[in-house]
Order: structure tokens, then sequence, then C-alpha cells
């Protein structure tokens, strides 16, 4: 391997689609419930529908509090430890959210389901710098990406595939077997963290690192950025099942249309890893986060005279080259944020992971409860969210 840190690695071939099968635990966990929102806002008598979105964002909550907690564990007691911790931890919140009986006990299994995938998530990254460095790390991670995208492809219409011959609740069951088969594949990886290389699991040592982190420029400017993109993206999550079913009445063909939009940035990754190698991560996050911030603007001004509501296929279109842009940035914004940080990679990783999560909770839940019946809020968040974050590139790139 390319710039290699450690020689404990599988071949590729099968370390990339280990390691998306890991980090695809929240897409999984995500994509697979969207289906089912409306028939748990009814199981558990919700009062308002937008309610049912707490399933998506409950997730995140626990992963942005867990990835604190993975990555400077993986720094002290080695990648695989820190990885079997959270994989535990998921597999025991799907059988809690699997057994609920209220919607309040259910959202502590999300929650609990997103502590342990914060396991896979990050440490999956701190396992890829352990390897790689610069464009290499870049391309591998574009790689796992492309592969991972497939998972929320496909996810929506398992579950609703599911839904067809069991309750809801099975949904949960099938999460909790894939946490299972990943573990039980996660045995044949060797260890990329060497006894000699690992840091004591101190508050202060850690507290040093954290420092380190968010004064780093790059990575704080570049964390800040993806956690702002990713704020659409996740207002988009939340609200997807909303606007193809109750706003333009796709019904069960709902998978399809998410499936296409999923394809859209995994495309988007598998180029990625050949762009990057050409034009470098800079180059490359600036065209597509300027195509974002244009492409939402215009199609934001498009909407308002259509009263929210322009045709699906115009909507679709839109949607495609925005998520194809998309696609583009969440690999490289990890990679530059992480770059200059390879000797506390576990805990980089963890700030970085946790800090863009929380700032694209916070956006992602403004977008997605200020849903009414049209997509002017979605379109409106990605172009108000593509151009701040345009801003923060510009700054971090004259401060870098």
């Amino acid at each position: 391997m390319t710039e290699s840190r450690s020689t404990a690695h599988l071949r590729t071939g099968e370390f990339v689609p280990l390691m998306a099968l890991l980090v695809s635990l929240t897409a999984m966990a995500i994509d697979a419930m969207l289906p089912a929102l409306g028939l748990i806002a009814k199981d558990l008598h919700l009062d308002d529908a937008n309610d049912a979105q707490l399933v998506v964002t409950a997730l995140f909550v626990g992963m942005s509090v867990g990835q604190l907690i993975m990555g400077p564990l993986s720094d002290s007691v080695g990648r695989k430890r820190a990885i079997f911790t959270g994989l535990l931890l998921f597999v025991a919140g799907a059988a809690l959210s699997f057994q609920a009986e209220t919607f309040e006990a259910m959202l502590v299994g999300r929650a609990m389901q997103g502590l342990g995938a914060a396991g896979p998530r990050i440490v999956c990254m701190a396992i890829v710098r352990d390897l790689y460095k610069g464009r290499d790390m870049a391309r591998i991670l574009s790689i796992i990406m492309a592969v991972f995208i497939i998972v929320p492809a496909i996810a929506p219409a398992l579950g609703q595939a599911i839904l067809t011959v069991a309750p809801w609740r099975t949904i949960y069951a099938f999460l909790l077997l894939q946490g299972v088969v990943a573990a039980l594949w996660f045995v044949r990886q060797p260890e990329t963290l060497e006894p000699a290389r690992r840091l004591p699991l101190r508050p202060g040592r850690i507290w040093l690192a954290v420092v380190e982190t968010v004064q780093t420029r790059s990575s704080l400017g570049y964390t800040l950025a993806a956690g702002t993109i990713f704020g659409a993206f996740l207002g988009y999550l939340s609200s997807a099942q909303q606007i193809f079913v109750d706003t333009y009445g796709v019904g069960d063909d709902f998978p399809l249309y998410f499936g296409a939009l999923s394809l859209s940035l995994g495309a988007a990754a598998l180029l990625n890893s050949r762009l990057v190698m050409r034009l470098g991560m800079r180059a490359v996050c600036w065209r597509a986060l300027t195509s974002v911030a244009v492409l939402g603007v215009g199609f934001a001004a498009v909407v308002w005279t259509q009263d929210g509501l322009p045709g699906l296929p115009w909507f679709m279109a839109y949607l495609l080259a925005t998520f194809l842009c998309v696609g583009l940035l969440f690999g490289n914004f990890n990679s530059l944020a992480l770059e200059p940080l390879g000797h506390i990679a576990g805990t980089a990783a963890a700030v970085i992971g946790s800090l863009s999560t929380v700032i694209s909770l916070v956006l992602g839940y403004a977008i997605g409860s200020a849903y009414d019946g049209t997509v002017l809020p979605l379109v409106s968040g990605f172009a108000a969210l593509g151009l701040v974050a345009l801003f923060i590139v510009a700054w971090t790139e004259r401060t870098a």
C-alpha cells in the first residue's frame, strides 16, 4: 500500500468492502427505517407526524457523543477493541428498539445504536489514516464511500420489502443481524495501531489532542464546512419520506426515488477517486461546493415562483445534480481535516466527526422540522448552507 505506516492489512479487495460494511451501519440504520416512519407515528400515537423524524435525529445524537469516546479509546486500546465495543453497543441498541413499547424507549435504543455505530464510523477513518496518507487516503476513502453508497441506495427498498411481509419492528432485527455479521467479518482485520504508537487514556492527553485539533486551522475549517453542508443533507434525510410520499404522492415507489439519488452520491464518490489524483482535494472541493451553492440559489428562486412545488422531474434533476457535487465533498473534507493530525488520528477523527455531526444535527433538524408540505425549506437550506460552507472554505484556504 502506498505510503503505508503499518504492514497490518487485508488485501485491498477485502479491506475496502469490509470498511464500507462497517461504515454503512449508520446508513442502514437510518435509511432502512425511512419507509416505516409513517407507521411508527401511527402505531406509537405521535401527535405531530414531524416527530417521527426523531428516529433519525436520535441516532445522530448518540453518534455525536460516541465519536468523542471511541476515537480516544482507539488511540489507547487499539482500533479493533474500539470497533468491537461499538458493535456490541449497536446490537444492544437495535435489540432495545425492537422491543420498545413507547416512542421514548425507542429513541433511547436509537441513541444507543448511534453511540455504537460511532465506533466503526470513526475508527475506520483512523484505520485508513494508519495505512494511507494524502491523496492516496482520499482515493481509498472515496472508493469506500462509493461501495458504502450502495447501502442507502438499497436500504429503503429493503425496509419496504420487510414491511410487506412483517411488522416494522422486524427492521430492527435485521439491523441487529447486520451488526453481528460485521463483527464476525472484522475478526479477520489485523490491528493497525502497534502498541508502541498507542497513547495513554488520560483526560489531560485527550484534552491536548482536542485542543491541537481545533487550533489547527485547516482541520477546524474543513470540519466546519463539512458539518454545514452535511446539515443540508441531514435535512433531506429527515424529510425525504414526507416529501416524496406526502408531497409528491409516490407511495411505495419512494425507495426507487431515494435509491436513484443515493446512486448519484455513489457515482460522485467513485469519480472523486480519480479526480482527486489529478486535481487535488482542494480544487475538487472548491469546484463542487461552488456548484452546490449556485444550483441551490438558482433552484430556490424557481421553487419560490412555483409556490414551493416544482414538478417532480425538475426536483429530481436538481437533487441529482446537487448530490453529484455533494458526493465529491464528503471524503475530501474528512481527508483534508485529518491530514495534518496523523499522530493523533483516533482522537482527531473523533473531534472532527463529533463537531461536524453536532453542527449538522442542529442545521438538519431546523430544515427537517420546517417541512410545510413543500420543498422550499429543503431547497432554501441547501442554497443558504452551500453559501455558508463556501465562505468557510474560502476563509480556511486563506488562513491555512
